[in-house]
């Protein structure tokens, strides 16, 4: 699989004796690109964090017929029906901890290191996230749902049971539906997850109170 060099973005990258000492990994959606969410990271303005937002591979998409797009795996049907692809699912993560051990050998420490994304990119980032085998700093899933439910329990890393989750949804979306968000979020509860749960008044997109709630955690994972 070919993956394009991340986009890296630091609030105060010109002020040399701040030092970065966070990072968070921010992935995107269907179709889009790292670019999406940079005009996101610069109104979060968190200084010493490098935020890394990589670009998905170029894919044939099955659901929306075979058409070539970004993605981060294959979708069949209706998200979150019972054909998932899994192996897509798990190129993914493997890509996943490849960025946090770029990280890592930067010197950042695994407790302060977020995984993030919206909508297919969030579907990643829980997966990748409640099964890496170093304690993490946080999880933001946004507008998503929790892939492959069934095999959490078996498959998740106690070493990220008690990682903070940051679950946000639209009450409009029409793309990921509320309904569909939340038997995730009972998936998630039900594995006795910590998840810090938010709705807003938009469709499936980001909106100003959101952005502000999601600084807030971040400051408080990143504390």
């Amino acid at each position: 699989m070919n993956y394009k060099a991340p986009l890296e973005l630091v609030s105060n990258q010109h002020e040399s004796h701040l030092k970065v000492n966070a990072s968070v990994i921010w992935l995107h959606g269907l179709g889009a690109d790292g670019h999406d969410f940079e005009p996101i990271v610069q109104k979060l303005n968190i200084p010493n964090v490098r935020f890394i937002l990589p670009h998905a591979p170029e894919m044939a998409v099955t659901r929306n017929s075979g058409y070539i797009m970004p993605a981060w795996y294959d979708l069949y049907g209706v998200t979150g029906s019972s054909k998932e692809d899994e192996d897509g699912i798990k190129n993914s993560q493997h890509y996943v901890n490849s960025l946090i051990q770029k990280e890592l050998d930067r010197g950042i420490a695994a407790e302060r290191i977020v995984i993030a994304g919206f909508s297919q990119g969030g579907a990643i980032a829980l997966y990748a996230a409640l099964r890496y085998p170093k304690k993490l700093g946080g999880v933001l899933a946004l507008s998503t749902y929790l892939p492959v439910k069934t095999k959490l329990a078996s498959e998740a890393n106690p070493a990220n049971a008690t990682t903070p989750i940051f679950m946000a949804h639209g009450v409009f979306d029409d793309v990921i539906t509320l309904d569909m968000c939340k038997i995730s979020l009972q998936a998630l509860q039900n594995n006795h997850y910590s998840v810090s749960w938010h709705e807003y008044n938009m469709a499936h997109s980001v909106c100003m109170e959101e952005i502000s709630d999601i600084r807030g955690f971040l400051k408080q994972c990143l504390a």
